[in-house]
């Protein structure tokens, strides 16, 4: 499944100020005139840049700069624990994105990868249909919430069944530190978020990361994967699907939490869309079939780059 190829290094590091909000970003390879970047944009939301690093392959691979950066609220970016949930909505997220395709040069010419939440985000990007965005590539990612939590708690209904009296036992009573609910989820990632067990030290690191500042998620998610109460709880793109016209890549794993229930509407409302499933991956191909991923994602590129 993996490789034992080692993460790529940061060739730049930076931030992008705005008043008293900094986001923390990294540059794999050397941006140059006419070679769009790739910028990826990590799940959540609350994760890090750190699991999604992989894809900085494409810089090695490809030549293309790749473009890595910590959303606001997370790692290296300005933490905000003291704001409410009328301050964590997409709309932040998609300010912050254009402030950081701004400074660094590439609004008028890049692509654009999200995984999980960050492919609702880079969704949210491309129905504004801005001039530069030159392609969309959707990692694992739900077109909507409702469909998310539905199909999250059908895969839970298939894990064993002390594992779920577990879980509910534990959700009853709020209990959602408890080292017993945490265990019981913990089947669940295994099977459907990353099935490389133990985990890779940049996906050890991510949610180790999110442990430590739990703001984001808490207030956009919830508590859990299955109880999705935070400010994205009705959030939806189906109805807006149809705004995207840049060439997009949707692509999930055969064991995946985004089932492909979850992103059926992006590949029937996008016109100029492409399908794959990886058949050995969970929730993150992009470590779980490294390699087939990056020389996918890297077709991908230059077929839009060739038109």
């Amino acid at each position: 499944m993996t490789t034992s190829r080692t993460l790529a290094t940061a060739d730049h590091e930076g931030t992008v100020r705005r008043g008293d909000l900094a986001t923390w970003y990294r540059i794999t390879g050397e941006l140059r005139p006419g070679v769009a970047p790739l910028v990826v944009l990590h799940g959540g939301p609350g994760c890090v840049h750190d699991y999604v690093l992989t894809i900085a392959d494409i810089a090695a691979d490809t030549g293309r700069a790749v473009i890595h950066y910590d959303q606001l609220g997370n790692g290296r970016s300005t933490h905000l624990p003291d704001r409410g949930p009328d301050f964590w909505t997409p709309q932040v997220f998609l300010d912050e994105l254009d402030a950081l395709l701004a400074e660094l040069g590439v609004a008028d010419g890049h692509h654009l990868l999200g995984q999980s939440w960050g492919g609702m985000l880079g969704a949210e990007h491309a129905v504004r249909r801005p001039a530069g965005l030159r392609s969309l590539t959707i990692a694992d990612s739900p077109a909507s919430m409702r469909l998310w939590v539905a199909e999250a708690n059908r895969l839970r209904a298939d894990l064993p069944p002390d594992v779920q009296a577990t879980l509910v036992a534990h959700e009853a009573a709020q209990t959602y530190d408890d080292p017993a609910y945490l265990a019981a989820v913990q089947v669940f990632y295994d099977r459907h978020v990353c099935r490389v067990v133990p985990n890779p030290p940049e996906v050890v690191a991510t949610f180790a990361a999110m442990a430590a500042d739990t703001t984001v998620y808490l207030t956009m998610n919830g508590p859990t994967e299955f109880h999705v109460i935070g400010t994205l709880r009705d959030w939806s793109i189906i109805d807006r699907l149809d705004q995207i016209t840049v060439p997009t890549l949707v692509v999930s794993g055969a064991h995946d939490e985004a089932t492909a229930a979850c992103v059926a509407p992006f590949v029937e409302r996008i016109a100029d869309v492409r399908r794959h499933v990886f058949p050995e991956s969970s929730h993150m191909p992009h470590i779980e079939e490294r390699e087939a991923f990056m020389a996918l994602l890297a077709g991908f590129l230059a077929e839009v780059d060739a038109r």
